[in-house]
């Protein structure tokens, strides 16, 4: 945890945070990403790339994948769910951050944090509904995914989807993902994305930008 916070950067962050909290940001492009439910192989590189990229110690993960295996023989199935920070359009960290370090981009969507300004209080950890915001026990403050936002500004993709050998994961305009209109690796001519999948929480309590391709048995009938 910061041993000092600054006085000015803590209160410019505040005046932000009481501002998007008021009014939601509407971005020019929200980003998201895509994640094929049913291709994906759970190799965990999109995992190690990430931890690669950050410097994480062991025990906090930005992304993570997800196993999910049932049935009875011989109706068995297996597939595997990979999420990270989702991006939300209505995120339920932000107003939760007493420092105002987490605030949300008006270009691009993305949900960002400044590590400086944590004080390692962990209410953003407890309001995620996804997981999304990741405790460093070595530094005592919280850390987040921000899709490789210097990956961004520099034309390129995020680490995670850059090492998916599958080409199972990628970004794009949410909408436009979430429409199947997104030209990706990670959707095939047949398949349609969907905003949920089975266990995950409702998507109506923060509106995330991720869509997936789901497994038949991850389904969920109602989602659009």
């Amino acid at each position: 945890m910061a041993d000092k916070l600054d006085r000015e950067a803590t209160k410019q962050a505040l005046a932000r945070k009481l501002a998007q909290t008021r009014q939601p940001v509407q971005p020019k492009v929200q980003f998201g990403f895509i994640h094929n439910n049913v291709d994906c192989i759970g190799c965990r590189a999109c995992e190690i790339a990430c931890k690669d990229k950050n410097n994480l110690p062991a025990g906090p993960r930005f992304r993570r994948v997800m196993y999910i295996e049932g049935g009875r023989f011989p109706d068995v199935y297996a597939y595997k769910v990979n999420m990270s920070c989702n991006h939300c359009a209505e995120p339920a960290c932000l107003p939760t951050c007493p420092s105002g370090a987490i605030w949300k981009r008006a270009d691009n969507g993305v949900v960002d944090i400044d590590s400086t300004l944590c004080i390692g209080c962990r209410r953003c950890e407890a309001a995620c509904p996804y997981g999304a915001p990741q405790w460093d026990p070595h530094e005592r403050i919280i850390k987040k995914c921000n899709m490789c936002i210097d990956e961004l500004e520099a034309g390129r993709k995020p680490y995670c989807v850059m090492a998916c050998m599958m080409r199972v994961l990628d970004i794009g305009p949410i909408d436009a993902l979430a429409a199947g209109s997104w030209k990706t690796t990670a959707l095939g001519p047949a398949d349609k994305p969907a905003r949920r999948v089975k266990n995950m929480a409702d998507p109506a309590l923060t509106r995330p930008s991720i869509v997936f391709v789901p497994h038949s048995k991850g389904r969920v009938e109602d989602a659009p």
